[in-house]
């Protein structure tokens, strides 16, 4: 085979082990996040609890779609107490910690996430008597976080903080309904250029999201800027009776996109629902 054309394969040989190693790549979880989050502590790393799905390759950094898919039921005595997600290698890693109850019927979730490169995004799942489960997946990515706010953010800032339920036909009481909340911002993270005056933003993202069925908790969040603009996500409810769903959201501006020490409180948002099963 002559020289030219045995070069293509050869670079090609040559990234099977790169890619391989960027698969396997945990650096970050164990010198850091693990023990910044669950130090001195045990997990299982097994999708027979919990399972993460999320595009190995995706078609927009910005709007990487996932879902946590929970394999028990919440009881009283046994539920998913809590959820964190993670994108390892992402400048500021946390995703959002997620709590939920029995109420909640099942701890699956959906939502949209920013991954700015090569990285896992993991799932940690705490049982209500302290037992950690873990699932992840590898996603190749690139530019999540700094990717352009867009020519059209006076738009949105017009329409921050409007919210909107959409809930399944067929609701059924006593049975674990989906529910979706969307909520209108633009979750700026810090890094992202606007398009029109080519200044980078500071910061502007929604922190902490509760949502409740006739005041009993069944989603609380506390979210931040990998989670994408105009934050969707699907839930779980259990409507014993009729009542109302209601979702309360709060918004934070920081000075930096990879700290927390210097924050401003920002505005509340809440919207209810009517639910009639």
């Amino acid at each position: 085979m002559k020289l030219h054309k045995m070069l293509p394969w050869v670079f090609l040989l040559g990234l099977v082990p790169v890619l391989a190693l960027a698969n396997d790549d945990e650096s970050e979880w164990n010198s850091r996040l693990k023990d910044q989050y669950f130090a001195g502590k045990t997990i299982t790393e097994s999708n027979d609890l919990i399972e993460i799905d999320a595009p190995y390759r995706a078609e927009d950094p910005a709007l990487v779609p996932i879902k946590i898919v929970a394999k028990v039921p919440q009881s009283k005595d046994r539920y998913i107490k809590k959820i964190l997600v993670l994108v390892d290698k992402n400048p500021f890693p946390f995703v959002g910690e997620f709590e939920f109850t029995p109420e909640s019927g099942k701890a699956d979730l959906a939502m949209r996430v920013r991954v700015n490169t090569y990285s896992h995004v993991r799932a940690i799942a705490e049982m209500n008597d302290g037992e950690l489960y873990m699932s992840k997946k590898f996603v190749k990515a690139s530019g999540g976080c700094s990717a352009p706010i867009g020519a059209d953010l006076d738009a949105a800032m017009q329409r921050l903080g409007k919210m909107k339920f959409r809930l399944d036909e067929g609701v059924k009481a006593g049975e674990p309904a989906l529910a979706q909340l969307l909520i209108s911002h633009p979750n700026i993270t810090g890094m992202q250029m606007d398009q029109v005056t080519r200044f980078v933003k500071k910061s502007h993202f929604v922190k902490e999201i509760r949502v409740s069925f006739n005041n009993k908790p069944i989603l609380t969040a506390k979210t931040d800027i990998a989670i994408s603009a105009d934050p969707n996500f699907r839930f779980y409810f259990v409507p014993d009776q009729a009542g109302e769903l209601k979702a309360e959201v709060t918004d934070t501006s920081c000075e930096s996109p990879t700290s927390r020490d210097a924050c401003s409180q920002g505005n509340s948002y809440s919207e209810t629902y009517v639910v009639n099963p």
